[in-house]
C-alpha cells in the first residue's frame, strides 16, 4: 500500500506546474503561468486556462519565477536574474546566485527573456490579408496577401517573405504581380552576421515583367528579444530585368536593408517596418526605394488586425516610378 501511495504522490508531483510562475495581485487574486514580458506598464502572462493575460503592473503586489529573466530598471542597463522570489507587497527579490537583492516593483520598467547567441530552433512569422471592394463610378476589387517568416537555429537564420497583389477595375485586371525573397544569415557573433539573399518579382501588367536580384553583404543585429528586433544589412546586388518587349538588362547596385518590429503595451500592438534603398553603380537610375511601415493590433493569441503603407520609388530612370499603397486587413501570427 505504501509503495502505491508513494507512486501516486510522485506522479501527482510531476503533473503539478512546479516551475510555473506566480503573480500575486493587490486585490488578493493569484495568477499562475509563464511570465512572457513586461513593457509599457503591462505584464503579459501565458496561461493554460486563459491564454495570454495582460495585467497592469501597478496592480501587481509581488511575483516569483524560476525562469532566467532580464530585469531592466532604466532604458540602458539591465540585470539577468536567475530567479525571482516573492517579497512584501510592492517588492520582489532578485536572485543571481550571490546575495539576493530586494527591489521595488515600481523601479522595474521591463522584464524580458534574454536570448543567447546559440539557441534551439525558433520560428516566427505573419500572414496578412487585405481586401478592398469599392462600388462607385469605377468598381474596384483589390486583393493583397503577404507573408513574412523567420527561423533560427544556432548561428543560422532563414528569412522568407513574399506578397501577391491583384486589382480589378470594372472587371479588367489593372494590377497582377507577386514577389518572393529568401535570405540566409550566418551570425559571426551576437550582433554581426553575413547575409546572402535571392529575390524574384513577376508582373503581368507593368513594363518590367521579371526582376531577379542576388545579393550578399554584412549585417548588424541591434537587438532581438521579446519586445521586437532591429537589423540592418548592406548588400552588393546584381539585378536582371526582363521587359514586356523582350529586352533584357542587368546592373549592379549597393543597397541597405532594414527590418524592424517593436511590441507595445504588453505585446498588444506591434509597430513594424521593412524596406530597402539602393543606388545602382551604373547610370540606370539615381536611387530605388521599396519600403513598408505598419501597425498590428493583436485580437487573440494568433489573430490580428493590421494597417500598412507601402512606398515604391525609382528615381532617375527612363520611366520614373512613385507609388504609395495603403491597406487594412487581418492576419495570423505565430
Amino acid at each position: 500500500m505504501f509503495p502505491r501511495t508513494l507512486l501516486c504522490f510522485a506522479l501527482s508531483t510531476l503533473t503539478l506546474p512546479a516551475l510555473a510562475d506566480t503573480v500575486w495581485l493587490k486585490n488578493g487574486d493569484r495568477l499562475t503561468g509563464k511570465i512572457s514580458v513586461l513593457d509599457g506598464g503591462k505584464l503579459l502572462i501565458e496561461t493554460e486556462y486563459g491564454g495570454s493575460i495582460p495585467v497592469k503592473w501597478s496592480q501587481v503586489a509581488t511575483l516569483e519565477s524560476n525562469q532566467q529573466l532580464l530585469i531592466k530598471q532604466d532604458d540602458v542597463t539591465g540585470e539577468i536574474a536567475k530567479s525571482l522570489q516573492a517579497a512584501d507587497d510592492g517588492k520582489v527579490i532578485l536572485s543571481n546566485g550571490g546575495e539576493p537583492r530586494t527591489v521595488a516593483l515600481s523601479s522595474i520598467s521591463q522584464i524580458i527573456h534574454p536570448k543567447p547567441l546559440i539557441q534551439d530552433l525558433t520560428w516566427k512569422g505573419n500572414i496578412d490579408v487585405a481586401l478592398d471592394y469599392k462600388r462607385a463610378e469605377t468598381d474596384t476589387d483589390d486583393y493583397d496577401v503577404s507573408f513574412d517568416t523567420s527561423a533560427r537555429h544556432g548561428l543560422w537564420r532563414h528569412n522568407g517573405k513574399g506578397s501577391y497583389n491583384r486589382e480589378y477595375r470594372d472587371g479588367v485586371t489593372a494590377t497582377d504581380n507577386w514577389d518572393a525573397e529568401y535570405a540566409l544569415d550566418r551570425f559571426i557573433d551576437e550582433h554581426w552576421f553575413w547575409q546572402g539573399r535571392l529575390q524574384y518579382k513577376r508582373d503581368k501588367i507593368e513594363d518590367v515583367r521579371r526582376q531577379r536580384t542576388i545579393g550578399t553583404g554584412p549585417g548588424y543585429q541591434f537587438w532581438d528579444n521579446e519586445l521586437g528586433a532591429f537589423s540592418l544589412a548592406s548588400l552588393l546586388n546584381r539585378s536582371d530585368y526582363e521587359f514586356a518587349s523582350g529586352e533584357k538588362e542587368d546592373f549592379y547596385s549597393l543597397a541597405m536593408k532594414w527590418d524592424y518590429n517593436r511590441y507595445l503595451v504588453g505585446k498588444t500592438f506591434e509597430l513594424f517596418s521593412q524596406g530597402e534603398i539602393g543606388k545602382p553603380l551604373e547610370n540606370v537610375a539615381d536611387y530605388e526605394l521599396d519600403a513598408a511601415v505598419g501597425l498590428r493590433y493583436k485580437v487573440t493569441d494568433w489573430a490580428s488586425l493590421n494597417m500598412k503603407a507601402e512606398k515604391d520609388i525609382v528615381s532617375g530612370a527612363e520611366s520614373d516610378l512613385d507609388e504609395t499603397r495603403y491597406s487594412i486587413g487581418f492576419g495570423i501570427g505565430w
